[in-house]
């Protein structure tokens, strides 16, 4: 928010103290007694709590307490948590209240009057204790700061400061030639912290200052400080800059925060406020005092946060800021007030108290004005906001108090407990034993009560080992004409405790006294293993670690050998809080067995057994000898040439399977014809045709082989029409179902052949094109071109693709003939 121009300069509102209100009478839940009932007036409650003060010495104090409850109720008083006698120094009056005649400090043999105060209230149902309030001397100590000279320009900005400590804090006035200065002066502002900011200076300004403080206690004035002002200079650009930003605070609820920000530079810069974290700051309660302090009224808990200061240079986004942290506390106060209840005997009362304050309180816990810890049948829960009482009886009849307190301050809140007792209840079961019968099994035996036997329905038993809290125990029935009771599933060599209620219809006798037996001891059970190979030679045994083991005296046996050998090394003796072991230095060739027991003071458990073999890792050894670098970096450019290489092989193999697969569904692959015309003779019927023609389309499987011995008698002529060689001119057109080449050449254009019969593709012979590679390899002058020529990478319609010689893709044996070899 932007700074507005101050109003004419005004004193601060002073910091108002905390409002300490009478705690009223809380409403408690009231349930009927055996007496017929409580009234309101039988809760003990305070209606007036002391409060913190300053005392000023050889002044009297008083110290405020007022209580209400059912009569008679006894008033007493503790200082620092010991009861206070009465005396002439400190008289209580008829109210309650304490009053100390003449405050005093430490003066020899009489002790300082200065402490926590508490207020202590009983009737015959309980006590209870007010709220500690601190009283302190008035003090004045000397300025630790004193006021410092300043020199400054005329239309420019002065500040003052001084520091002293005291109690109650001192108010801080200030005076120029020993006169008080003129408040009414809008250039002149006063903070409350002992800052005093001149604006605006001008010559009439210059002048001594002091600084003067005083309390109850004292009244002290500072060291002389001067202020000189000098010739105008409101010619000159300055550039923003802050003299002093907002300090980290820390207040109390209701107190006012000053935060202050001292800006200069010509042009005069505007200051403005913000929070780091980008809340509004808010109007209710803010104001601006003189040209840029931030003044919050009766903070809370919603106001803490980082505050910025920004000082502006007027139609320009140059700016400077300084930062201060605003914390404010809140003392306890109660969200949930416990409740008064009323229990019958034996049943579990529980009571719940939650507090509020910055920083979180701490809640405790007071059994007429007793502090009650954990244990036995009391459990406190929930950070202590939850008190439980299991298994009431008469002696938990009291007040219990809640009192949650931080560095802010303290409250308590208090409810009574009613322990109820029906008429013709029986005593609690007499002559209670429990005997071991095994590691598992207790036998507790007891006799009836010895009154009021007649109305029992049951017995309930309650049981749990002796180092667990009260609230792990748990309970088994008995019907009502037994009288002992197998307990099992109990762990061995564990101490237990028992103890015994009966039940009737109106309600549960008092507990029986507790008894304790232990179980017996067996040995352990076998502990879980597992095994890991570390190396050749090296296992590494791992299992649960079972620290108890230690406490019965026991620990781990581990046992190995070879599986061919009959005897163990070992027993190699391990604590109960070991969970691994290595074995090293084995035999890699060998198979191991390996055993591992508990063992305890009742002897050895059973084994856990293992078997294991080596031969793997060393096999894996062997099998990863080091790596040669230096071989690896010499092959590294071979390497990649393979690499690619093989995948276009890869590639063109799975074009031809696709291929195979096409035509298989096809079922049959016409040829043209144009080629039958060009392997064949131009006249002539069918059986006068050359036979190597019809062993080149696979049609005269017998005659294969004498065609390759024949091979050299072809005509150059009938190679050069299936395969010209590179430069020839007037090739043929292509022919129905020819498959472009991925490189298309003029010179290495071709016509397709194809079979004019319907030749079922699964009929072609493999061998059929090895006429092709024979001719090839002699006629080289023909098949220059095919040197040179791409492999195919385009399928078409499985027939030649240009410049070379059509195959089965299952043909590997062809690849020669398509290089040219």
């Amino acid at each position: 928010m932007a700074a507005p121009r101050a109003a004419p300069p005004r004193r601060p509102p002073a910091p108002r103290r905390p409002r300490l209100l009478p705690l009223l009478p809380l409403l408690l839940l009231l349930l009927p007694a055996p007496s017929g009932g409580l009234d309101h007036s039988a809760e003990l409650a305070f209606a007036v709590e002391p409060s913190d003060d300053v005392a000023v010495p050889g002044q009297p104090v008083v110290l405020g307490c007022r209580v209400e409850g059912t009569p008679p109720v006894r008033i007493t008083w503790r200082k620092n948590g010991v009861e206070l006698s009465e005396s002439p120094h400190s008289t209580m009056l008829a109210n309650g209240s304490l009053m100390i005649r003449h405050f005093r400090l430490d003066e020899g043999d009489s002790p300082s009057d200065e402490g926590d105060y508490e207020c202590v209230a009983q009737n015959r149902f309980g006590l209870v204790v007010s709220r500690k309030a601190r009283i302190q001397a008035a003090t004045m100590s000397d300025f630790h700061v004193h006021p410092q000279a300043v020199a400054g320009e005329e239309g420019g900005v002065a500040r003052f400061q001084c520091q002293i400590h005291g109690l109650p804090k001192p108010l801080i006035t200030w005076e120029k030639n020993r006169v008080p200065i003129d408040t009414d002066n809008e250039r002149y502002t006063l903070l409350p912290k002992g800052v005093l900011q001149i604006t605006g200076l001008r010559a009439e300004d210059s002048g001594v200052f002091h600084c003067v403080a005083s309390n109850i206690a004292s009244v002290r004035v500072s060291h002389g400080a001067r202020l000189t002002v000098s010739g105008s200079g409101s010619g000159v650009y300055k550039e923003p800059a802050i003299l002093v930003g907002p300090e980290n605070l820390t207040l109390t609820v209701h107190q006012t925060a000053v935060l202050e920000c001292v800006a200069t530079g010509n042009p005069r810069p505007i200051v403005s406020w913000s929070r780091l974290d980008g809340r509004p700051i808010g109007v209710e309660g803010i104001q601006v005092l003189g040209t840029g302090n931030l003044i919050i009224s009766d903070v809370t808990v919603q106001h803490s946060g980082v505050y910025v200061c920004a000082a502006n240079r007027p139609g320009t986004r140059v700016r400077r800021t300084a930062q201060g942290r605003l914390v404010v506390q809140a003392p306890a106060e109660f969200v949930q007030h416990p409740q008064s209840i009323s229990r019958p005997a034996g049943t579990t009362a529980m009571f719940t108290c939650q507090a509020q304050g910055e920083p979180p309180p701490h809640v405790t816990w007071l059994k007429n004005g007793q502090v009650l810890g954990p244990g036995g049948h009391v459990r406190l829960k929930n950070n202590n906001s939850t008190l439980t009482i299991s298994g009431i009886g008469p002696e938990d009849e009291a007040i219990y108090q809640c009192v949650a307190e931080n560095s802010a301050g303290s409250s308590q809140a208090s409810a009574r407990l009613t322990v109820l007792w029906a008429e013709g209840l029986p005593g609690p079961p007499i002559n209670v034993r429990a005997v071991s019968i095994s590691s598992t099994e207790v036998r507790v035996s007891w006799n009836e009560p010895l009154v009021n036997t007649k109305e029992i329905i049951g017995y309930v038993l309650h049981i749990r080992r002796a180092a667990d809290p009260p609230e792990l125990e748990y309970q088994e029935a008995v019907s009502k004409g037994t009288f002992q009771h197998l307990v099992g599933d109990l762990e061995p060599s564990t101490a237990y405790s028992f103890y015994i209620k009966a039940y009737t219809p109106r309600g549960a006798s008092s507990a029986s006294a507790p008894t304790l037996a232990s179980t017996l001891g067996e040995a352990p059970a076998p502990p879980p293993l597992s095994v890991r190979v570390l190396g050749s030679s090296t296992l590494q045994l791992l299992w649960e670690p079972w620290p108890r083991l230690a406490l019965l005296r026991g620990g781990f046996k581990l046992f190995y050998r070879p599986a061919s050998k009959a005897s163990f090394t070992g027993p190699i003796v391990l604590p109960g809080t070991v969970s691994s072991y290595n074995l090293s230095q084995l035999d890699p060739t060998a198979v191991y067995e390996v055993k591992l027991l508990a063992y305890n003071q009742h002897g050895d458990g059973n084994a856990t057994v293992r078997f294991v073999s080596l031969r793997g890792a060393s096999e894996r050894t062997a099998l990863s000898p080091p790596c040669d670098c230096r071989k690896e970096e010499a092959t590294s450019q071979m390497s990649t040439t393979g690499i690619v290489i093989g995948i276009h092989i890869g590639v063109t193999c799975i074009i031809f399977c696709v291929l195979f697969l096409l035509f298989g569904q096809r079922g049959r692959v016409l040829l043209c014809k144009d080629v039958e015309n060009q392997l064949s003779p131009p006249q002539g019927p069918r059986s006068q045709r050359d036979p190597g023609v019809l062993a080149l389309n696979g049609a005269r499987l017998g005659d294969r082989d004498q065609l390759g011995r024949d091979g050299k008698r072809s005509d150059m002529k009938e190679l050069e029409q299936l395969f010209p060689p590179a430069g020839a001119v007037g090739q043929p057109d292509r022919g129905p179902g020819l498959s472009p080449s991925p490189s298309p050449s003029p010179t290495q254009d071709a016509a397709a052949p194809a079979l004019c019969e319907e030749t079922p593709l699964s009929m072609l012979p493999l061998q059929g094109f090895g006429l092709r590679e024979e001719r090839t390899s002699e006629a080289k002058a023909p098949c220059a071109g095919l040197t040179a020529a791409p492999p195919p990478q385009d399928a078409g319609s499985g027939l030649l693709s240009e410049g070379h010689a059509a195959r089965p893709s299952s043909a590997p044996a062809a690849q020669p003939a398509l290089s040219g070899q």
